[in-house]
């Protein structure tokens, strides 16, 4: 399993579930096509899953 995930935000999230936005928003994603790099965890991945139509996730 890798150590991080590389995420980026490639759909707005404006017309989504306000949850939805604050997820985005905690993941440290602000404009289209930002990208970071967060740790392979439980907690990450359930973020990830919340907001799977909104974002683009590669292991590193």
């Amino acid at each position: 399993m890798a150590n991080t995930l590389k995420v980026t935000l490639i759909k707005s999230p404006i017309s989504s579930l306000k949850d939805q936005q604050d997820t985005v928003k905690a993941l440290g994603l602000h404009k289209l096509n930002s990208t970071v790099e967060k740790p392979n965890n439980a907690a990450i991945r359930g973020m990830l899953f919340k907001v799977r139509h909104l974002v683009k996730v590669e292991e590193q």
